[in-house]
């Protein structure tokens, strides 16, 4: 009998793949300026402040700090982190002294007395910090810095050896002399820098700096598509530099285009399509013609597109087998989405010959990669036997446990259903109730709409942990007694976003 449910929920996913919350927008800015111990600086308020208007201008929500202490500032993150789980993007955008120490980069709050680089370390927020408190995001993560790139502390942490930060100084159109280092997000977050690692970021002599004046410029525009928006910023950036300072991104976004400013006057918001192919397939033809250069140019984000394009069969473009070429393409420089996508098209033969065992090796080469989609379908394999492989409920358990860690919300409500079942051993109803909350936490409708329409489908253990779980987190001040009544039910809707 629980076969069949976790068969159900996996059927609704494919019918509904990109079932999400509404498409709440929240932003984080932070401007800091004037610092008590090292140099002040003077456009960062200016562009906290013009950012911030920028973003409500286009539909964020935003919380704007100026001078902001370390205390101010964790605090911020920990309640910024908690909004972010139910908004769809999550972006944070820091002006202020920023300083790498021993390969990591540290955002330097207005009240730092900083006069080593282990100061740096204690005293400052940190751009892991920064990617914690937007991580949870449910389609896409950004943090913006727009800081300045001088360490005036050196590499080497001394613990006697002290330096005079305050003595540094920066000139009057550079917010440094040194550089962050490189970035490394996770899959499906951004990490922009006004610079790139190792360049000067300009201050500029009006009241923005060159990087804030091209992102406002750039990120009002609809229909432009947020990977192409960066590197238009990045153009725009140099050409005002006069090739001085080159903006950078590092990271990689999903597969579905997303419009910080919306899709434009005509169609459907790509964003809110139903598949990455009705997505893509709305790309307007100026810029198919940039994510051909940049597919030239390696970027496998844009062969990804491409290949969407040309898999949807009611789009003039429909050609798989040029599909199945960008695909290959991105899969060898290592895209686990590509090598899923893939995978997809050789089980299925479409574009190409049917060929199951090198489908399940591109599954598993992007599982290899901790791709939740992959890691759930082999689960699924697994469990009914498929792609030549034998049935083995036992080995399909650790798939969907992995699956679900990855916070993939099918996963997540299936891995529930198995524990409430008493299937997986040293796990109960505690257990069960924390993945059914970060199944409503990443967005998933159909978690919403089951535990809605068919709670009793949990055992009463389950039900009475879900909601402590809703209780812990102020979304629910009922009983513990089971029964999901109104009230129970506004928590579930609450916890997954719908404030009512």
């Amino acid at each position: 009998m629980r076969a069949l449910r976790v068969v159900v929920i996996w059927a609704m996913c494919l019918l509904a793949p990109a079932a999400w919350a509404a498409g709440d927008r929240v932003a984080l800015i932070l401007g800091l300026g004037a610092y008590s111990a090292i140099p002040a600086l003077d456009n960062t308020r200016n562009d906290a402040t013009d950012m911030a208007r920028t973003l409500e201008g286009i539909g964020f929500d935003v919380t704007l700090s100026l001078d902001t202490t370390a205390q101010e500032m964790r605090q911020l993150l920990e309640d910024f982190a908690f909004r972010s789980e139910t908004a769809d993007l999550a972006l944070i955008y820091f002006a202020g002294h920023g300083v790498e120490v021993q390969g990591e980069n540290f955002m330097i709050p207005v009240d730092a007395q900083v006069t080593s680089n282990l100061d740096v370390q204690r005293q400052s927020i940190s751009l892991k910090q920064m990617l914690a408190a937007v991580e949870r995001a449910r389609k896409m993560r950004i943090v913006i810095l727009d800081s300045c790139r001088d360490n005036p502390l050196g590499d080497a942490i001394d613990l006697n050896q002290r330096t005079q930060a305050a003595t540094s100084e920066t000139s009057e159109t550079t917010r440094g002399g040194g550089g962050l280092a490189p970035a490394d997000p996770d899959r499906g977050t951004l990490v922009a820098f006004a610079a790139r690692d190792g360049q000067v970021a300009l201050d500029g002599r009006g009241d923005n700096s060159p990087f804030a004046r091209a992102l406002m410029d750039k990120m009002v525009q609809p229909g432009l598509e947020i990977s192409l928006m960066f590197r238009q910023v990045r153009d725009m950036v140099l050409s005002e530099t006069g090739n001085l300072q080159e903006p950078h991104t590092y990271g990689s976004l999903t597969g579905v285009p997303f419009y910080l400013a919306g899709p434009g006057a005509q169609g459907q918001d790509p964003s809110a399509a139903p598949s990455a192919l009705d997505a893509w397939a709305a790309i307007k033809p100026d810029q198919e013609e940039q994510l051909l250069a940049l597919a030239e140019q390696g970027d496998t984000r844009s062969m990804l597109g491409l290949a969407y394009i040309r898999l949807n069969p009611n789009e003039g473009r429909f050609d798989p087998v040029a599909a199945v070429d960008f695909l290959t393409r991105a899969a060898e420089a290592g895209s686990p989405e590509a090598q899923f996508e893939l995978a997809k098209l050789y089980e299925r033969g479409t574009g190409v010959e049917r060929d199951e065992p090198r489908a399940l090796a591109l599954y598993r080469e992007a599982a290899d990669q901790n791709y939740a989609d992959a890691i759930n379908d082999l689960g699924f394999l697994h469990y009914q036997g498929g792609l030549g492989l034998p049935a083995d409920p036992k080995k399909a358990l650790g798939f969907f446990e992995r699956a679900a860690d990855l916070r993939h919300p099918q996963a997540q409500f299936n891995f529930a259903a198995l524990i409430d079942d008493g299937l997986i051993p040293q796990k109960g109803p505690e257990d069960a109730a924390h993945y059914l909350y970060e199944a409503l936490r990443s967005g998933s409708a159909d978690v919403l709409q089951l535990l809605s329409d068919r709670p009793t489908m949990f055992k009463d253990a389950t039900r009475r942990a879900l909601q402590a779980k809703l209780k812990q987190h102020e979304f629910y001040a009922g009983a513990i007694d089971g029964d999901f009544g109104p009230g129970t039910q506004r928590g579930i809707r609450r916890a997954y976003g719908i404030e009512e």
